[in-house]
């Protein structure tokens, strides 16, 4: 006899009665059974509340950290506003702004107090994105100087503009602080105010 979907689960579940526990991801989609059946349904339901209350706060820290992000970014341009010199405010003011460890101006031509780069290395980098973030990269030197050692993961953003072709390279030992996840529409927003300044 030919057991239906819902006997063969409670039978699964009765011969492996860990097996719930030891899945916790499957809270994110059980309903949450009612008091009325029981106190031996408590536990489960406690266990289905914290799974959902870890995802709120995975959810709401991600969106904090992005209108962190956002803010930071904001704060950047206005001292960009301020500055005379992009390069300058580049690479020594935006580190602290930003909270990362080393910022360059790089661009595929001369500029003082920008990083030289080889020509085609910025369409090579950014593969036709306005941001790329990197784990490791392995050319941190041409991009990030006497700063490469520290180079664990970075974050490229096009800078774009009637000039030679430009990025921001950010550079951070936390991988968090340039997190992709925090929104790249920002820092993207980041590379086009730097581009304007340029352009001044």
């Amino acid at each position: 006899m030919s057991l239906t979907e819902g006997e063969f689960v409670e039978a699964f579940l009765r011969a492996n009665p860990a097996w719930l526990a030891e899945h916790p991801q499957l809270y994110h989609v059980l309903e949450p059974p009612q008091r009325v059946h029981g106190e031996g349904l408590a536990d489960h339901m406690a266990a289905m509340l914290r799974a959902q209350r870890a995802n709120v706060d995975g959810l709401l820290a991600a969106g904090r950290a992005s209108a962190g992000l956002a803010g930071r970014v904001q704060d950047a341009v206005l001292a960009l506003l301020r500055c005379g010199d992009p390069a300058d405010c580049v690479s020594g003011e935006m580190p602290g702004i930003l909270a990362v460890d080393a910022a360059h101006l790089c661009v595929e031509g001369e500029l003082s107090g920008a990083r030289w780069l080889p020509g085609g290395t910025v369409t090579r980098l950014l593969n036709g994105y306005q941001v790329v973030f990197r784990d490791e990269p392995d050319d941190a030197w041409l991009l990030h100087a006497e700063a490469a050692g520290l180079a664990r993961h970075d974050a490229l953003v096009r800078v774009p503009g009637d000039g030679p072709p430009a990025l921001i390279a950010l550079l951070a030992r936390d991988r968090h602080v340039l997190d992709p996840a925090q929104g790249p529409g920002a820092l993207a927003f980041l590379g086009r105010a730097v581009g304007a300044a340029l352009g001044r």
